[in-house]
């Protein structure tokens, strides 16, 4: 199985769809990430209406740092509507076709002969196991890409393509805000077939939404930071590195300070019961 960084850099937010970096900003960036030990670079080819890919393609060309070093992760499947595309709706395609193109394509943006990880991005109605199985095989032994995943998929979507290839990965939404998948029994499945949860938007909405359930977590993250001397974002971090399925984080962040102290959650343990009040002030009421 492909070893990728404890916590991974996400770059959905590097482009086009949000900070707008430019070449040089984002081969800083990238310094920055790998500088303190996240060398591993999520990606997905509709980012940025399919252009965030060639534009860090760009910026590592750039960073002149040897491609050995970093682990790249990109996703398809999304058919997006975008003038980048000939789509009138978004939709998904894992036609076997559809797949190896992907996969070259990105690679051709990415300015590299290899993909560490390559995941389907979302569930299809229409998918076929075989075929997709068929496409994955191709690549590995082309050596295009080294190991393969799922994103968003439940435990019986991923039985679906495992039961034809090898499924390693699994990126899922999972927070301290969304935490159902330690609950509807997706992180189980995972701990049993060995595959790596990555999680997406591992701060949840507690630093983007005033609710109820995000006031609460404020009021106690602000206690744990006095107790641990961390910030909360670390904090949030931690107990999602906590779980036993051993979940790798997604995070967006492009503040560098803020990069610069991500490894920390790795190296923090919380008290058990500080662990389960983050969870208890999150649903707010004491566990069954």
């Amino acid at each position: 199985m492909t070893s990728i960084s404890k916590i991974i850099a996400g770059t959905m937010n590097w482009g086009f769809w949000d900070k707008n970096l430019t070449t040089q900003e984002m081969a800083n960036l990238i310094h920055v990430c790998h500088e303190n030990k996240i060398t591993t670079f999520d990606h997905a080819d509709i980012y940025g209406g399919y252009t965030t890919e060639s534009d860090f393609g760009k910026a590592f060309k750039e960073s002149k740092i040897n491609r050995s070093k970093i682990q790249l992760i990109s996703k398809c499947g999304i058919q997006y509507v975008t003038e980048n595309r000939q789509n009138r709706i978004k939709h998904y395609d894992y036609s076997k076709e559809y797949i190896v193109w992907s996969a070259e394509n990105s690679l051709k943006n990415l300015q590299t002969d290899y993909l560490d990880v390559f995941l389907l991005h979302r569930p299809s109605p229409l998918m076929q196991a075989d075929e997709i199985a068929e496409a994955i095989e191709k690549l590995k032994k082309e050596g295009k890409i080294l190991d393969f995943g799922l994103s968003n998929f439940t435990p019986s979507q991923t039985d679906l393509i495992q039961q034809k290839t090898k499924v390693n990965f699994n990126q899922i939404q999972f927070s301290a805000t969304h935490f159902e998948p330690m609950l509807d029994g997706s992180l189980d499945h995972m701990q049993l077939h060995q595959i790596i949860p990555m999680a997406w938007n591992p701060l949840g909405t507690v630093f983007r939404e005033d609710t109820d359930q995000t006031r609460r977590l404020k009021i106690l993250l602000a206690k744990l930071n006095e107790k641990y001397h961390l910030g909360a974002d670390i904090i949030l971090l931690s107990w999602i590195m906590q779980h036993p399925s051993g979940i790798i984080p997604v995070a967006g962040t492009v503040n560098i300070a803020r990069i610069q102290q991500l490894q920390k959650a790795s190296e923090l343990v919380l008290e058990k019961q500080d662990w389960f009040e983050i969870w208890t002030e999150s649903m707010g009421n004491k566990v069954p």
